[in-house]
C-alpha cells in the first residue's frame, strides 16, 4: 500500500528529530552540523529547513518531544500514588529527577533555554502547567487545599518544578542537588494543604 504525502512528511519530520536528538545529545546544538545531521539520514538540508524552518525549530522539536516523554512518565508515576496530592507530588519530583538523565540535561535543561529562551513560553511547558490547573482544581474542588488564586498556584507549583529540573541539570553535582531540590519542592508545595 502506497504511503500519502502526509506519511512520507511525518516520516521525515521523525527521521530529523531522532537524528537532532542523538547527535544533540552527543555534540550539543551548537556543535551539531546541519549537513552531518541530514546527511546521516539520507536527507538534504532541503528537508530540514522545509520541515522546520531552520536549525533553533529543529531543536524546539526535539525539546517539545523530550519534555512530552518527561511529563508522560512523570504522570505514570503519579499514577501509582493511592491519593491525588501525592501523585502531584510524585510527579513533580519524577520531573525534577529527570534532570540527572544526560540527554535531557543537555538538550532540555541546558540547549533549550539557551537557544530557544524563557521554557515557560515552550508549548511543551503549557501543557504541562494545563495539567497541574486540573490537578489544582480536583484538589481545590475536594477540599484539600487552602483558599488560594488555582492559576496562581499551578503557576507557582509547575514554575517550582521547572526551576528545580534547571538546577539539577545545570548543577555541579546534579546526584547531590537532587534531594535538596525536592525536598524544597515538597515544603513549599505543602504550603498550600489546608491544615484541618
Amino acid at each position: 500500500m502506497a504511503r500519502t504525502r502526509a506519511q512520507m512528511t511525518e516520516e521525515t519530520r521523525d527521521r530529523l528529530i531522532e537524528a537532532a536528538r542523538q547527535a544533540f545529545a552527543r555534540d550539543g546544538f551548537a556543535a551539531t552540523s546541519m549537513d552531518a545531521l541530514t546527511a546521516a539520514v539520507g536527507l538534504t538540508r532541503g528537508a530540514l529547513y522545509h520541515n522546520f524552518g531552520d536549525k533553533t525549530g529543529l531543536l524546539a522539536a526535539v525539546v517539545d518531544r523530550m519534555d512530552a516523554e518527561m511529563a508522560d512518565r512523570a504522570r505514570q508515576i503519579g499514577s501509582d500514588a493511592a491519593d491525588p496530592w501525592e501523585a502531584l507530588m510524585a510527579e513533580g519530583c519524577a520531573y525534577i529527577r529527570m534532570a540527572l538523565d544526560p540527554e535531557v540535561q543537555r538538550i532540555v535543561l541546558l540547549d533549550g533555554p539557551a537557544f530557544l529562551g524563557d521554557p515557560s513560553r515552550w508549548p511543551s511547558q503549557n501543557r504541562c502547567l494545563e495539567a497541574t490547573r486540573a490537578a489544582v482544581a480536583a484538589l481545590e474542588a475536594a477540599g484539600r487545599l487552602r483558599p488560594v488564586d488555582l492559576e496562581a498556584a499551578a503557576r507557582l507549583l509547575n514554575g517550582a518544578a521547572l526551576n528545580a529540573a534547571l538546577w539539577v541539570g545545570a548543577a555541579e553535582d546534579p546526584a547531590a542537588t537532587l534531594p535538596r531540590a525536592q525536598h524544597a519542592f515538597r515544603l513549599l508545595a505543602e504550603g498550600l494543604l489546608r491544615r484541618d
